[in-house]
């Protein structure tokens, strides 16, 4: 079983800080807003692995800092490809990041500061999500950036918008702002940036109060239909991301 000490250190673009069993994890790069890269992609499914075998945790709240929970906004841009060995990595960290995320047997809530413009399924997977009034959803790093989107945004988006919904939102690279996102269930809670962690710690708090294997087995119950999602199309929508890089 894993250690608040061993591990709260452990990720540089994870903060981390404990009380009363509520686990705040904050994403950041060099004290900013999260850039997403290989650091993030290969430390959070390890992450999610210590968080979710310390005992001491009852639920995490998820969130990010200054201005963006998660970027660069990336549109049009030419990337490398790939050769057997990179796409080993990304295929197993890609598996990793969603699936290690929902093995986490404690509620998740995350409190979204700003816009999301990379992996913004990850705080949509949490089970209350807030959002502060300046957030923005965009798939910025994939079909417009020459990546099929089958890291697990072609299972979320659709499942959460709607198929149809879901399917304009990943070929276009619509851009929702925090009151559409709410409209189309996307999120819980629109709050102004400074009420998001105070309502994030509230709710945190009334599910501390609950015992405990109702609040875990609740979230196992909720999620199992979403990871069984993930099972039979992950792996598969990032084979099909790295055929595609072989296309000239």
């Amino acid at each position: 079983m894993a250690k608040f000490e061993d591990y709260a250190e452990k990720y540089p673009n994870i903060r981390m800080e404990r009380r009363d069993g509520i686990l705040q994890i904050t994403f950041h790069t060099n004290g900013g807003s999260l850039l997403w890269g290989e650091g993030p992609h290969g430390d959070f499914p390890k992450a999610y692995v210590d968080i979710a075998t310390d005992p001491e945790n009852r639920v995490v709240i998820m969130t990010g800092t200054g201005e963006n929970f998660s970027g660069p906004r990336e549109v049009n841009s030419a990337h490398r490809r790939w050769s057997n060995q990179d796409f080993d990595v990304i295929y197993n960290d890609g598996k990793r990041l969603l699936m290690n995320l929902l093995d986490i047997s404690v509620p998740t809530i995350s409190a979204i500061n700003g816009p999301a413009w990379r992996h913004g399924e990850m705080p949509l997977l949490c089970d209350m999500v807030l959002a502060s009034d300046t957030v923005q959803f965009q798939d910025s790093g994939h079909f417009g950036g020459n990546l099929v989107p089958g890291d697990g945004m072609h299972i979320v988006m659709p499942m959460l918008m709607g198929v149809n919904r879901g399917r304009y939102f990943l070929f276009t690279g619509q851009t929702l702002n925090a009151n559409e996102a709410k409209e189309l269930g996307l999120v819980n809670e629109v709050l102004p940036k400074d009420e998001l962690l105070p309502r994030a710690y509230e709710l945190a708090e009334m599910v501390v109060a609950r015992p405990r294997l109702l609040v875990n087995y609740t979230r196992v119950a909720v999620t199992q239909i979403i990871k069984k999602q993930m099972l039979d199309l992950l792996g598969y929508g990032l084979v099909l991301e790295g055929l595609a890089q072989m296309d000239e």
